[in-house]
């Protein structure tokens, strides 16, 4: 059969006409096409928690349940887009979880914070319903909103709970202030309200419909990751810092942190074995993750925290190590490994004293002296070098230190932002290869 010279661009069209129905888009204007050469990625991420058991040593400061309720959280971008879709989630819910309604919108970057930018309120829906509810263990997906959205923009998400609602999934150590008010809000201008937390209320991420060159960072660790010790409400999170360095480039960066994770063990969230895929490799167009996780591994090994737990073998994390670059390979993504930053001291004034030890430090060594020489990760950072103190190289350097001997303050994670030789990233694509070295 013999086609006409015309047949590539009016299958060429065909095509096209296709996905812009997929996507319930118009294929009468420039826009569309522009459209279709978009693509859904990952610009900011939150990674989910179970609600902590009673006894636990650290209180969540969040209300048990919400009714009849708006929350209002504000979470800054990396790379911006011109459409852009909202992720809920109900992981770790038992019961269906209702939303009433959900918008987005701009941030207010001066007055209050929980004020909106007049004129750029959307209302979410959810296959077109503004009402939905989410399935025990299940993520929600918004349809894509047509909202245009800066580089680094701060933007607004508040979801209505009309009906009594356990907070099962939330994120602790969010450095952001949410705002909580009774009745349904969620197109207010402002919330005036008494009633905050610093945590992530069932909001995972937000995706950003961006150019196909555009591409993912993510952050994998633990309080370090998280920002704990940073100033709240400033985006001072060395993955944050890293976002401003690569903004220009077309690179999201993705926190994929998690306050009091471990590689190995439950207890604030579950262990990086077992969140890898959802938190890292299942983000839309990954491309590299840097893993900087293992020290509440070393300081805290057993599940119930106490003084004089022994050292955790360096061997066993250096195992698991190997399998999260195995399945990074697999999946075509580049896995960077980023030493363990000094803890001489650690946490000394509060309920985990005897978090540091000899013998734990000396598996912090080994666990360095692997990563840095063993030629396994694709790339390697050195955040021990860069926020060490060159006269007593066990502590962070004074000025980089938030006061806990754990955790680097804003200075600190400016210095490991600074720390990233950003041709490890800018050149990085997926590898080829599906294995280890």
């Amino acid at each position: 059969m013999r086609f006409p010279a015309s047949y590539p661009k009016i299958a060429a069209t065909l095509t096209l006409l296709s996905l812009l129905t997929l996507f319930n888009i118009p294929a009468t204007t420039a826009q569309a096409a522009d459209r279709a050469t978009q693509h859904a990625i990952a610009s900011w991420t939150a990674s989910p928690q179970p609600a902590w058991e009673n006894g636990f040593p650290l209180s969540t400061n969040i209300p048990a349940t919400l009714s009849n309720q708006t929350v209002r959280q504000i979470a800054r971008l990396s790379i911006g887009g011109k459409r852009a879709r909202v992720v809920l989630s109900n992981e770790y819910g038992t019961t269906p979880l209702t939303i009433g309604a959900a918008h987005i919108a701009l941030a207010a970057m001066s007055g209050d914070g929980s004020e909106i930018v007049g004129g750029s309120d959307r209302t979410l829906t959810f296959d077109g319903r503004s009402e939905v509810t989410i399935a025990p263990g299940a993520p929600l997906v918004s349809d894509p909103i047509d909202l245009a959205l800066p580089p680094l923009a701060q933007v607004a998400v508040s979801i209505f709970l009309p009906q009594t609602t356990p907070l099962a999934t939330f994120h602790w150590d969010g450095k952001q202030t949410a705002y909580i008010a009774p009745g349904n809000l969620t197109a207010a201008p402002l919330i005036k309200t008494d009633q905050t937390v610093e945590a992530r209320v069932f909001l995972s991420a937000i995706l950003v419909e961006a150019p196909p060159a555009a591409r993912v960072v993510a952050a994998f660790g633990d309080s370090i990751t998280d920002g704990a010790g940073s100033t709240s409400n400033s985006n001072q999170r060395w993955p944050d810092l890293l976002a401003q360095r690569l903004v220009k480039q077309q690179i999201a960066v993705i926190n994929a942190g998690i306050s009091g994770a471990r590689v190995l063990s439950d207890k604030m969230g579950v262990n990086a074995m077992a969140r890898f895929d959802r938190d890292v490799l299942n983000q839309p167009n990954v491309d590299t993750v840097i893993l900087l996780m293992g020290i509440n591994d070393i300081g805290w090994p057993s599940s119930s925290f106490t003084p004089h737990d022994p050292a955790l073998p360096a061997d066993s994390l250096i195992a698991a190590y190997r399998q999260l670059i195995a399945r990074a390979h697999l999946r075509h993504v580049r896995i960077v490994g980023a030493t363990l930053s000094p803890f001489e001291g650690a946490l000394q004034d509060t309920a985990l004293k005897g978090y540091y030890s000899e013998t734990k430090e000396q598996t912090r060594q080994a666990v360095n002296q692997w990563i840095r020489g063993s030629g396994e990760f694709d790339a390697v950072i050195d955040f021990d070098a860069a926020l060490r103190d060159p006269r007593h190289p066990l502590r962070f350097l004074p000025a980089y230190d938030s006061g806990d001997h754990l955790h680097p303050g804003d200075r600190g994670y400016q210095a490991m932002a600074d720390a990233i030789d950003l041709a490890t990233l800018l050149g990085s694509r997926r590898p080829a290869r599906t294995g280890v070295k």
